[in-house]
């Protein structure tokens, strides 16, 4: 049978050259006016995913 992606995760994570997950940092989507200038610019930044969950998300997007 066909593997199918989960289509939640794609929306949230991407899988880089060579492997890496990479996500958005959370707490961005709104308020973020009252934040610091130091919270907001590090915001700006994508994370890598920790190692031991990017097996577990990559298992679920088969194919990207």
């Amino acid at each position: 049978m066909k593997l199918k992606t989960k289509k939640s995760v794609t929306k949230r994570v991407r899988v880089t050259k060579n492997g890496k997950v990479i996500k958005r940092k959370n707490g961005q989507g709104h308020f973020n006016s009252r934040e610091s200038s130091r919270t907001t610019v590090s915001k700006r930044r994508d994370l890598q995913v920790n190692p031991t969950y990017s097996r577990n998300i990559k298992a679920v997007i088969p194919h990207v």
